[in-house]
């Protein structure tokens, strides 16, 4: 790295600007990514900016936050930053604001060692006009009473506790992961450290929590000198911008609040470096604990082992732990996959070693997933003795070598998209444990000469790197064991708390709470008056620069062979008609500047028989380990595609569709550096038309399968998402077929196929092959650097010439192709699905909407939608706000025809729905006033969604190609779009929120999907029949028979009697 201009000059700054003295100055080697580090003499608040070429510019605003008890008054601290400022003391301006200037709204999250507030804008002029106001709501927020009883917590009229935040920790508090963890903290440091608390709070901590703690709390660490600024992204006058806005708009205002008190005033110690949690010992001796948590599947627990790394500031050795976390685990030949998940009964589903930086050592916690029960009290002595016998029979140096060149692909491939973002965690990690002086930033970042180094390590030092922190110390080991018993103690436990704290409020008590909680909403319901939001001028769409893409369409068929050529597309058109003839399939080239070429191959799953979509699950989890004979001849084992695809390649990924569309596409992506085009094309022909299905690997991938559907199961979230497909699509659906109920019931009789009579389950997956490579339904799509390609056309005739011969190519099929009756004519069903894992509730509301990309009543929906969902709109103020769930928002699908509205994690799933539907009726009904200025921050607002889908080289091409080669839309729909947005008027927004959201809250229009705990579903299942729904009980859980074999129960019977 080329330090320059960040010497001190006998002991003086080499450079100032205004209060601020530069730090450090340094460019990072491998890119055009330029750093600078300053802090102010007065107030000691840091600035760091990372200058580079970006459509989008990034804030991340940092605290160090130490705690030492569970109250979680980090957590909550970071949601009432958000209800205003001393001087904008109004709930959610701050992202009024920022909706405005060309962004989706701030967000923060709570670590264990420190808050970061965020945003992103498209272009500078928004970002630098919010990050003054920002930084007065993080230093200077009201902190007022109202704004605690409804994010943090209250007890609503009914005598049940609520809150945003609270409601985010009840959805989090007895999952396995959290107990764990929280386990795992305690265990490792010692008493009188920070690290050992839940800084989100515990639920009882947090009933009993009050503002004044929190005051308190943030007039310790939320001070200048413990704050800083890191920017990312271009700004028109570079850093010098920055520094202006921040010089004379934040000192001037910690001057007036006397915190300009240099960078470090008398008493001041630094969180976590300089106080109790520096005194991380090594580990004394393995300590092993069981931790329960609720779930009346008790076949498969977790495990997690802490050990201690090296200091955080120990860069070379700490990417020396991340290679070797890599080469252990990365890949289904790596040694402990091979061992532990690869096998026909699999000892646990994954294995991952991670890192946390903390104070004098890191932490390395490995998490070990879906582990038999049976195996759980033995698992950790025979993993650490599978570590001993790697680091005594020594390392695979070839494979190490694959896994170092392949890792700084993928760090290349990530700064190419992310550029400097990549970044922000090395700068965050520097805040908070770096050197002062800035002398740790630089080496922080400098990844690619530390591969450099790694390169040239022996299998000795990785078998002692091994030893030395995984092998030789002492540990600390946490099990998960899973407890149908204590789902449904925690169940009585809440139900017998509230009973006893609504006897101990008396009706009084109630009311009063009832009234508290109503008063304060009505302090939030305060309105912003409009000229305050407009003087926050919105940005020009003219300011954001676009990547430009180049792109070439080879057609056949009905549309004859000449390549489209639009304007300056010649160039691209050129250099591949130079390259032989016209090939006889669909091919669409984007091009991009790039040191990268992407091949992606779309399938049409079209004419599949429906008896073998359940199957393309057990296909896809195995595309890319199982034996291939190559088009030379050459038969490779699995192992060795493994090997050989990972050496040549940065990333490969088989999926349905693409980002969460075209699912009945089946899609093949190899991502490659551009010298390697043909082997990627090779690659995909192989693994496509060549590919084994061997017995062995297939029991190996269905037993894995099998084992990660009860986790699957556990989560509020996937289990809406697959009973909401169960009610809306048909068995023709590929997407619902793979969803975690089928799979559940699928996968047990695959698996005893696969036993009694193998040759059928290979007659079928020949048969998918066979439909899936049908000429008629292949896309295939080039992104990337094709200028610099030799053969970027005849290479694909070389591999594909005889694969794919002519033929028309069919249309796509679309998900609104594959709906179920209810699908078609979604009125009066509801089905509520007890789940013992959750404690708040996940919900779908669904209606008919518009279908197809190019319905002209689009961008009105569009913008409803943004109006809608906004954080600080209406949803987020009448649900969230009321701490009725910590998320909710209305959704728009295009391909199928569906608007839908959705809550996470919800408290209470039928105030929330009843909440929704008197916003609507009274945005409708002109009983709540939707401001002009509401719908200018909502344009805004998509503008960055715009900027944001398109905002690097990859994203880019591969959005010419959606709209181009799937939508059938021109290239650059999305930003044509932007000006039929700005178009829309308030009465367009009222016309669809009339005519299609309105019925999304009226049972003869819509359908609803709720996943709650057992002990609510009767509750939510009465209320839904009250208001017209005819409601359907499931509940979800596997019990084993007493032969040992499993037998799924989803029971349901129809239902006449009544969760930032």
């Amino acid at each position: 790295m080329s330090a320059a201009a960040s010497v001190l000059q006998n002991g003086n700054p080499a450079e100032t600007h205004g209060n601020f003295d530069l730090v450090k100055r340094f460019k990072v080697d491998f890119a055009d990514i330029h750093v600078s580090k300053w802090k102010s003499r007065e107030s000691g608040l840091s600035v760091v900016h990372l200058d580079y070429d970006a459509p989008l510019v990034n804030g991340y605003f940092v605290v160090g936050t130490e705690i030492f008890d569970d109250s979680g008054c980090p957590h909550t601290l970071e949601h009432l930053v958000f209800m205003g400022s001393k001087k904008y003391p109004y709930k959610g301006i701050i992202d009024h604001f920022a909706n405005r200037g060309f962004s989706n709204g701030t967000n923060a999250w709570t670590d264990t060692d420190h808050t970061a507030y965020t945003v992103s804008t498209a272009g500078e002029q928004g970002f630098l006009q919010l990050l003054p106001i920002y930084v007065d709501h993080i230093l200077y927020p009201t902190l007022t009473k109202a704004g605690f009883i409804t994010e943090v917590h209250h007890i609503n009229g009914k005598g049940e506790d609520s809150g945003v935040v609270y409601s985010e920790m009840q959805g989090r508090e007895n999952t396995s992961g959290d107990l764990m963890v929280l386990r795992m903290q305690r265990l490792l440091n010692p008493p009188g450290s920070a690290y050992r608390s839940e800084t989100g709070g515990l639920m009882e901590a947090l009933r009993v929590l009050t503002v004044e703690q929190i005051r308190k709390y943030h007039g310790t660490y939320y001070v200048p000198h413990n704050l800083t600024l890191i920017v990312t992204g271009k700004l028109a006058s570079g850093t010098t911008s920055l520094l202006d806005v921040v010089q004379k708009e934040v000192e001037p205002s910690i001057v007036e609040h006397k915190q300009n008190r240099g960078p470090k005033p008398e008493g001041w110690k630094r969180p976590f470096v300089e106080t109790a949690s520096a005194q991380r010992n090594p580990i004394p001796e393995t300590v092993k604990e069981t931790v329960e948590f609720p779930e009346k599947d008790e076949s498969v627990g977790e495990l997690q082992i802490g050990f201690l790394g090296p200091p955080p500031t120990a860069f070379l050795e700490r990417k020396a732990l991340d290679i070797l976390g890599l080469y252990l685990t990365s890949s289904p030949v790596a040694p402990l996959n091979k061992e532990y998940v690869e096998i026909e009964n699999p000892l646990c589903t994954y294995i991952y070693f991670s890192e946390d930086t903390r104070a004098k050592r890191v932490d390395l916690p490995v998490y070990i997933g879906s582990v038999p029960t049976e195996h759980l009290d033995t698992f950790d002595e025979k993993f650490k003795a599978s570590l001993k016998r790697i680091a005594d029979e020594g390392v695979d140096m070839d494979r190490m070598a694959m896994v170092i060149n392949r890792d700084e692909r993928q760090l290349r491939s990530k700064i190419e998209s992310s550029q400097g973002d990549t970044f922000s965690g090395n700068v965050i990690t520097d805040f908070l444990y770096g050197s002062e002086d800035g002398s740790d930033l630089a080496p922080s970042m400098d990844e690619i000469n530390y591969y450099a180094q790694l390169k040239k390590w022996s299998s000795t030092q990785w078998a002692d790197l091994l030893r030395k922190y995984y092998v030789d110390p002492p540990s600390v080991v946490v099990r998960g064991r899973p407890s149908g018993e204590m789902a449904d103690r925690l169940d009585r436990e809440e139900k017998a708390r509230v009973a006893a704290q609504k006897e101990r409020l008396g009706p009084k008590g109630l009311a009063a709470c009832e009234k508290a909680l109503e008063d304060a909403k009505k302090e939030h319901e305060k309105e912003i008056p409009p000229e305050i939001l407009k003087s926050f001028p919105v940005p020009d769409v003219k300011s954001i620069v676009w990547i430009p893409v180049q792109s070439v369409q080879e057609k056949h068929g009905r549309d004859g062979r000449a390549p489209t050529v639009q304007g300056d597309n010649s160039q691209l058109a050129k250099h591949i008609e130079q390259d032989g003839t016209p090939l006889p399939f669909f091919v669409q080239y984007d091009h991009v500047k790039s040191d990268f070429v992407t091949v992606h191959a779309y399938f049409s799953l079209a004419k599949l028989p429906d008896r073998l979509r359940p199957l393309m699950s057990t296909y896809l989890s195995s595309f890319f380990s199982l034996p291939v004979k190559r088009s030379n001849g050459e038969r490779l084992n699995h192992e060795e595609v493994v090997h050989k695809l990972d050496s040549d390649t940065v990333s490969y990924e088989v999926a349905l569709g693409v980002n969460s569309t075209f699912t009945e596409t089946v899609r093949v992506s190899i991502k490659v550096e551009t010298s390697l085009y043909d082997s990627a094309i090779g690659w995909l022909k192989d693994l496509v038309y060549g590919s084994e299905f061997d017995k062995e690997r297939l029991q190996v991938t269905v037993a894995k399968i099998a084992q990660s559907l009860p986790e699957m199961k556990r989560d509020g979230d996937t289990v809406l998402g697959s009973v909401s497909a169960e009610l809306l699509y048909a068995e023709s659906s590929t997407s619902r077929m793979g969803g975690v109920v089928p799979q559940m019931e699928f996968i047990p009789k695959l698996a005893q196929q696969l036993q009694e009579s193998p040759p059928e389950v290979v007659k079928d997956l020949e048969e998918i092959r066979s439909y899936l490579t049908d000429p008629t339904g292949v896309r295939i799509s080039v992104n990337g650097d094709i200028l610099s390609l030799k053969e970027p056309r005849s290479a694909w005739a070389r591999h594909f010439g005889k694969a794919l011969p002519e033929s028309e190519l069919a249309s796509l099929r679309l998900a609104v192709d594959t709906l179920s009756p209810v699908g078609k004519n979604p009125v009066k069903r509801a089905v509520v699905v007890s789940l013992p894992t959750i404690e708040s509730a996940f919900a779908t509301h669904t209606a008919k909407a518009v279908q197809g990309w190019s319905h002209p009543e689009y961008p009105a929906m569009r913008v409803a939608i943004e109006v809608l969902n906004a954080t600080e709109s209406y949803l987020w103020r009448y649900i969230r706000g009321s701490g009725l769930a910590y998320g909710a928002h209305c959704g728009l699908d295009l391909e199928a025809g569906f608007v839908s509205f959705t809550l996470y994690r919800s408290s209470n799933s039928i105030e929330a729905f009843k909440q929704a539907a008197s916003v609507i009726k009274g945005l409708t009904d002109g009983s709540i006033a939707l401001d002009e200025t509401v719908l200018d921050a909502a344009k805004s607002s998509i503008v960055f969604g715009v900027a944001k889908s398109v905002s690097t080289p990859g994203r880019a091409a591969l959005m010419s190609f959606i709209n181009q080669g799937l939508k059938g839309v021109p290239q650059n729909h999305n930003i044509d779009l932007l000006e039929k947005f700005q178009k829309i008027t308030k009465d367009d927004v009222l016309a669809v929120l009339k005519k299609y959201f309105l019925p999304l809250f009226d049972s003869s229009s819509s359908v609803a999907v709720v996943v709650t705990a057992p002990g609510k579903a009767d509750e939510v299942s009465e209320e839904l029949s009250k208001v017209g729904f005819e409601v359907e009980q499931k509940t979800l859980q596997v019990e084993v028979d007493e032969d040992g074999e499993y037998s799924d129960s989803d029971s349901s019977g129809s239902e006449s009697d009544g969760g930032r």
